[in-house]
């Protein structure tokens, strides 16, 4: 098993814009910065296309899919949350909580990835929208893939009976827990509190207010000798939470990472980092103000064996 991958999904927009259906639980979200919908798509698309080179620049094999002007969807640039791909070549889809996120789905481009790597399985989860049962792939699961752990913050976006049923289909050891945001309202997704990196991870523990869930995942990170880099909760609100480490075709890794989030680290910090992986840095304002998701949250990496 390994933790890291050069193989990466990431979705070209067409129509981004802020998505009203999302605001409401997602606190990341900022109104206040709103532009016409033509100038946010545009300035999107070129932080998008900036971001892509970058990586290509540093040996990661992008695999870029153009979105579709129809059905709109607004947050197709983030398609980390409808689809996960795995070490024993299963795909997995996820139930999504916004109807008009659920469009993002898309059969193509699963038959297209098929073309390049092996696919054992698709296990399909996204039947529990009827349900009213959400769990949004790797923006709520963070997974140390190495030791099969699953770190979840429970919110709207992740039910506790799926993070069950995905735990015991991908034999995931669940660690479940409360984050909350300054105003006290549950964290969207998991992945804007934490990152797993090989031999690190980043967290907010500000953010758990239970001292015993906080004080397990403490003793989690020391059993699995990753080394635990704190960040406040002034920096989680600039991403920088929302981080993922990549391999490079030199073997070497990055972690990867907004502008912003890169800006709001101290240099204690960026220390600790660098002596396990490259720091990795693309502006990524209008995204991230618009769609409330940043760097990790666009790219959706791809385990599965090449053909």
């Amino acid at each position: 098993m390994t933790q890291t991958t050069n193989n990466v999904l990431m979705i070209r927009p067409v129509r981004f814009t802020y998505n009203t259906q999302t605001a409401e639980s997602n606190s990341f979200q900022n109104e206040a910065l709103i532009e016409d919908a033509e100038n946010t798509q545009k300035k999107a698309l070129k932080e998008f296309d900036t971001m892509v080179q970058a990586l290509r620049k540093e040996g990661i094999n992008v695999n870029v899919i153009e979105d579709t002007p129809e059905p709109h969807t607004p947050d197709s640039i983030f398609p980390n949350n409808w689809i996960s791909f795995h070490q024993n070549n299963d795909i997995i889809l996820y139930p999504m909580q916004a109807e008009n996120r659920r469009l993002e789905r898309r059969n193509d481009i699963i038959t297209t990835l098929q073309k390049t790597y092996q696919v054992n399985e698709v296990i399909d989860f996204s039947h529990y929208e009827k349900e009213n049962k959400f769990l949004e792939g790797t923006g709520s699961l963070i997974l140390d893939r190495e030791n099969k752990i699953a770190y979840c913050c429970l919110s709207p976006r992740a039910n506790q009976d799926l993070l069950k049923e995905f735990g015991e289909k991908m034999q995931y050891k669940m660690i479940v827990f409360d984050a909350l945001d300054r105003q006290n309202k549950p964290i969207y997704h998991t992945n804007v509190v934490m990152c797993m990196g090989d031999k690190f991870g980043v967290i907010c523990l500000d953010c758990v207010p239970d001292k015993t869930q906080k004080q397990n995942i403490i003793d989690i990170f020391k059993e699995t000798n990753k080394e635990l880099i704190e960040i406040s909760f002034e920096q989680l609100e600039n991403f920088a939470g929302n981080m993922l480490q990549l391999k490079t075709n030199q073997n070497s890794t990055i972690l990867v990472m907004s502008e912003r989030a890169f800006k709001s680290l101290e240099n204690t910090q960026i220390e600790k980092i660098s002596k396990y992986t490259k720091i990795f840095h693309s502006p990524l304002y209008t995204i991230e103000n618009n769609g409330g998701g940043s760097a990790r949250c666009m790219i959706a990496e791809i385990f599965l064996q090449e053909k």
